[in-house]
């Protein structure tokens, strides 16, 4: 990646973040219901730690992760959903300590991949920095989502540098989730981080154009705000229209937010 943080260094620290939220939770405050339609609070981090489990797994027995890939059938919904479930079962205190103990195997996983070696994902194999800007993802997105049931206000930091990188490396899973033809364009990302530094991706004079603030971006392409309620613009026929539909990660796109559907327009 051309980030200049330490991805696996910011993703150990939004991880606490993540942890920070639920750490002190009453058990019935983990069965609130979150803006993802059908999952509680224990739901979203049952899912980060089935996923933090497949990141050890992919980083650490790379042989073993490539034999349950194979097992995983046509819905990747209802694989995801069979990961999880597991985790579920019993009382939250076990499922906190079951995510911190996986959370903590990923973290350790990925820092021991030597550099430049790739790992073995869902699509194709990655660096292991890349993986870890996939966790990051995770992070942002369900963590976004039960800071929005508990009515947190988060506060974004650079460390969002590596997860952007990721939404502008995988831009065209908007299109590959909804079955359109990828158009034959490049996008240029100009990105204002949150300490105000600009970050950007994408030759200089391609025509599509996307700018906005970091948090922004990071909040459409995980799908957790309606475009109108965020300061991104487009340049280009083509940008609008991805402004519609991005999204960073490869399972089904879902119903998405509404515009206005929360209190502080973001």
């Amino acid at each position: 990646m051309t980030v200049s943080r330490d991805v696996i260094a910011d993703l150990v620290a939004e991880g606490a973040e993540v942890d920070h939220l639920v750490a002190d939770l009453e058990d019935a405050e983990w069965e609130l219901p979150t803006p993802a339609e059908g999952w509680t609070i224990a739901h979203q981090v049952a899912h980060l730690a089935a996923t933090f489990r497949m990141a050890a797994t992919a980083a650490g027995r790379p042989a073993l992760f490539e034999a349950q890939l194979g097992k995983i059938g046509p819905d990747f919904n209802a694989a995801i959903q069979a990961v999880l479930m597991p985790y579920l079962e019993g009382p939250r205190s076990g499922l906190l300590a079951k995510w911190r103990a996986e959370r903590a195997g990923a973290e350790q996983a990925l820092a021991a991949v030597p550099v430049g070696r790739k790992v073995p994902w869902l699509v194709r194999e990655i660096p292991a920095p890349v993986l870890a800007a996939a966790g990051m993802m995770e992070l942002f997105g369900h963590g976004q989502d039960i800071a929005d049931t508990l009515g947190v206000k988060l506060e974004r930091t650079d460390r969002l540098e590596a997860l952007v990188e990721f939404v502008t490396r995988v831009w065209d899973f908007g299109y590959h989730v909804r079955g359109l033809a990828v158009p034959e364009v490049q996008f240029r990302f100009e990105i204002t981080a949150p300490s105000g530094a600009l970050w950007v991706h994408g030759p200089a004079d391609a025509e599509q154009r996307i700018s906005g603030p970091a948090v922004d971006l990071c909040l459409l392409a995980t799908r957790r705000r309606h475009r109108d309620d965020l300061a991104l613009t487009a340049m280009g026929q083509e940008a609008d229209h991805w402004l519609d539909i991005a999204q960073c990660y490869r399972g089904p796109a879902g119903p998405g937010r509404t515009p206005g559907q929360f209190s502080d327009g973001r």
